[in-house]
């Protein structure tokens, strides 16, 4: 006789979900894993290096332990999904676990995230734009570059969950096959002398671990993906599981060797004050200028593609929670090509918002600030759905458990519970602060629309 998983034992006997349209499961590991990496490696990773070097080259070990981390996420994720392969994920893993609350304060945060992120990823592009076509600093076209950059993924996204994975596949074997050949190929003109000091902080090694880590944690927001859309995954028990430690794993390894590549091949105090650290990199193998123009059309094809698979994650959260009546009726549409519509007109409009200000108010203003608090806002759901998984397992009955797989899966939401609190303490005072802020603000959505739900009810 087979004996349940203690995650598969503590299932409730009828779901928590309402019945929904059957979805388009369009997506298969290789898409799926595609998703994954290419809403972990969008444009930070072009610029990371430089924005570590200042820290010296603890910030390589800081790496390794936020891919640690991740994978631990990814293993989460997956295990939840075997519980609830719907989309929403991230939702629905709290919701069912500690009530409708929950599981709204865990949608919230995360669309909030998503908007935000969207619209930075956007501005991002316009950077490497500029090496290709000169703006010349005009505010108005930098602009119209990041609108592009915006809307032209959005409507990848209206024509459907099929050309969204295609999409992706294809933006992400354009960025992922560059990147591991600059991480391979230039370890072999690594100079040591290069590196610089391990630690040139001035603090001490946890300190400047810490600190590096902290500018590090954007870069690995994504890992979540294939769970947040296993409504659109075929065979979802198994392949968000897969397609999450498969992506976060060859996200990481991009990451890892190529910072230690451009590390390794840009002198220290050159790397500090790089603007384009890749470009540097590929320029010190080669010995010519043209790094800059070819890391800059990676770089595009590399945002472009993030924002797609961004974009979608921004429409099905809210698509999951609308369905239980906790975020407004319209984002529970449906277009004919499977994705949800309302959720991507909301989040592009809100992104152009950002965007204006941004051009008008100036980089250091609002905008700023809310890129700041994405880290907080992602973490929050990442750390809601450890605790529901620490929570089923608690309710796993003794004669159900196996005393081996309920080690392992205790030991996954323990380290990840720990790993993301850690990161929202790493994110700083400030960005906690303004973060809890953000997520208290939609108390107020969540009262009202609760009440209407409670309403119907009572009068049907």
């Amino acid at each position: 006789m087979t004996v349940p998983s203690p995650t598969e034992a503590a299932e409730p006997a009828e779901p928590a979900t309402p019945a929904a349209p059957a979805p388009r499961r369009t997506f298969g590991l290789a898409a799926a894993t595609a998703l994954v990496m290419g809403n972990i490696i969008g444009g930070g990773i072009f610029a990371l290096p430089a924005t570590v070097a200042p820290y010296g080259t603890v910030s390589l070990l800081a790496f390794l332990v936020l891919s640690v981390g991740a994978v631990l996420l990814a293993l989460l994720f997956g295990r939840l999904a075997r519980r609830s392969p719907v989309t929403g994920g991230l939702y629905v893993y709290p919701r069912d676990a500690f009530g409708e609350f929950a599981g709204f304060l865990s949608a919230w945060s995360y669309w909030t995230m998503c908007w935000v992120s969207i619209a930075a990823l956007a501005v991002a592009v316009v950077g490497y734009v500029d090496v290709l076509i000169p703006l010349h600093g005009n505010h108005a076209l930098q602009a119209l570059v990041a609108l592009a950059a915006l809307w032209l993924p959005a409507a990848a996204n209206f024509a459907g969950t099929r050309w969204v994975g295609t999409v992706q596949v294809v933006s992400t074997i354009l960025k992922f096959v560059p990147l591991l050949l600059l991480a391979t190929v230039g370890l072999f003109f690594v100079d040591a002398d290069n590196f610089g000091p391990f630690n040139a902080s001035g603090q001490s090694v946890s300190g400047a671990l810490a600190a590096s880590a902290a500018l590090l944690l954007y870069s690995f927001l994504g890992v979540e993906s294939a769970a947040v859309s296993a409504g659109e995954v075929r065979d979802p028990e198994r392949t968000v599981g897969r397609a999450s430690v498969l992506g976060t794993l060859a996200s990481a390894l991009v990451y890892v060797l190529g910072t230690v590549a451009v590390f390794g091949l840009v002198p220290h105090d050159r790397l500090v004050d790089s603007g384009a650290p890749f470009a540097d990199a590929v320029n010190a193998i080669t010995g010519s200028g043209w790094g800059g123009t070819a890391i800059a059309l990676v770089a595009v094809a590399s945002i472009t593609g993030c924002l797609n698979g961004w974009i979608l994650m921004a429409a099905q959260m809210p698509y999951a929670a609308a369905r239980d009546g906790l975020f407004p009726a319209p984002f529970a549409r449906l277009g004919k090509g499977g994705v949800p519509g309302f959720g991507v007109w909301a989040c592009a409009v809100l992104g152009t918002l950002l965007i204006g200000l941004n051009y008008t108010a100036g980089p250091d203003t609002t905008f700023r600030v809310l890129v700041l608090i994405t880290t907080f806002t992602g973490c929050v759901p990442y750390l809601l759905s450890a605790a529901a998984q620490l929570y089923w397992l608690a309710r796993g009955t003794r004669e159900c458990v196996r005393p081996a797989g309920l080690a392992r899966d205790l030991t996954v939401a323990l380290l990840s519970f720990g790993f993301s609190f850690w990161l929202i303490a790493g994110a700083g005072y400030a960005a906690v602060y303004q973060g809890v802020l953000f997520l208290f603000a939609g108390i107020p959505v969540y009262v009202w629309l609760r009440g209407r739900k409670d309403t119907a009810e009572t009068a049907a």
